[in-house]
């Protein structure tokens, strides 16, 4: 019988018969399906599996890992990252040394129901693939992050929304199934959840999103898809890759995880709970700082996303009161951020999706917030003594937060 022996990175893989015939055919393929996995890849350089043991992140030699890095935005607006995500991610990689990055994609645009597709998103899917490949052959971990869905209605209305829908369960079970046990790949459930209760959350129900933002005019009534079943969808097709959900209030608050709400994961490696930290969710630094430790004695976290202006060339953002905006609530989280060891993804890597961390093209940091996630990522960031005169009073909230192109 015909045998093939491979090297990969010092192991030996032996493929027999038409086993290695299928491997052979597999890397010379068209774009592949929906739903079909990846060919077999070179998996020199690729970071070790991660699971959830307590409130750590561990790697498959049970060491903690530190996870830091970027959010790539346009996928989600765009079918094929305006030409820049590819050049974008290894950017942020090699050059700002991010070892995980945050892809935000469309449930719409993976299958080719934008108006625009008309190849069933065979393009959109095999660059998706083409990142995570950047990714793990850098040692870098990728986040597949459900950002914009359509309320269950292929290409009416693609965009962010207040939860995800019955299309969000085929996107999952497709997509995790591409990717099941890949081990840079982690899976973040729904983009910035919000307006429902914490049983909707959990479990789902119908409901009706109210307005917010320009790209939402009308009142939509549809069948939201709660977090648990989504978790559902991706363990079913055997994918035990670690998933990341994000809570409620735009993915910014977590109590009503600490209060029962808790995911099961029996069946998995794990569940990390993501908090998206702004300054004009209504907090000062110090009373996002006591809600985080609270949450980190129990829960694995990870800031999928932050931003902010701060240090000399600090604007204004928001509508804060004067008098208790004399903290640089940027620079204060950043520190504590560093001081706690806690993972994360800042937004994001793009020069119009604000937050920016890049002024334009060639990379360079905005003043006054690149730089310093920049310095961040490469152990370079210069101590901040918060004033004194911050406090746990809170900023009036607007509740408003950023929005892509």
């Amino acid at each position: 019988m015909m045998r093939l022996v491979t090297v990969l990175c010092g192991a030996i893989v032996v493929l027999t018969g038409s086993a290695a015939g299928a491997a052979g055919q597999s890397r010379l393929a068209s774009p592949r399906a929906a739903g079909q996995q990846p060919a077999l890849p070179d998996t020199c350089g690729w970071p070790l599996p991660l699971k959830v043991a307590g409130t750590q992140i561990l790697n498959g030699s049970n060491q903690a890992v530190l996870l830091r890095g970027v959010n790539a935005a346009s996928l989600e607006w765009t079918n094929d990252g305006q030409g820049y995500i590819l050049k974008s991610v290894n950017a942020a990689i090699r050059d700002w040394h991010a070892n995980i990055i945050r892809l935000p994609l469309a449930q719409d645009r993976w299958f080719g129901k934008a108006p625009e597709q008309n190849d069933h998103g065979i393009l959109y899917r095999a660059l998706v693939d083409r990142i995570v490949a950047a990714c793990a052959s850098q040692g870098c971990y990728v986040i597949l992050d459900l950002h914009w869905s359509d309320c269950g209605v292929w290409g009416a209305d693609i965009g962010q929304h207040s939860m995800p829908d019955t299309n969000s369960v085929l996107f999952w079970q497709d997509a995790a199934a591409r990717y099941r046990n890949h081990p840079a790949v982690l899976f973040d459930l729904y983009n910035e959840p919000r307006d429902v209760s914490w049983e909707v959350w959990l479990h789902g129900g119908l409901i009706t999103e109210r307005p917010a933002g320009r790209r939402e005019t009308q009142p939509k009534t549809f069948q939201a898809v709660g977090m648990q079943p989504l978790l559902d969808a991706v363990r079913s097709v055997g994918a035990k890759n670690v998933v990341l959900v994000g809570g409620l209030d735009w993915a910014y608050d977590l109590s009503g995880v600490l209060q029962g709400y808790e995911l099961k994961d029996p069946a998995g490696n794990g569940v990390i709970y993501d908090d998206h930290a702004y300054p004009f969710k209504g907090d000062t630094a110090a009373r996002w700082i006591v809600k985080m430790e609270e949450a980190s004695k129990r829960l694995p976290i990870f800031i999928g996303e932050f931003g902010g202006s701060g240090g000399p060339h600090r604007r204004r953002v928001g509508r804060y009161n004067p008098d208790l905006a004399r903290d640089d609530w940027l620079l204060h989280v950043i520190q504590t951020i560093v001081d706690h060891r806690w993972s994360f993804a800042a937004w994001d890597f793009h020069p119009a999706a604000g937050p920016t961390l890049i002024k334009d093209w060639t990379y360079e940091p905005t003043a006054d917030f690149g730089v310093y996630v920049k310095q961040m990522l490469a152990d370079e960031l210069p101590r901040y003594t918060p004033s004194e005169a911050d406090s746990l009073d809170m900023f009036p909230k607007t509740n408003a937060p950023p929005e892509d192109p």
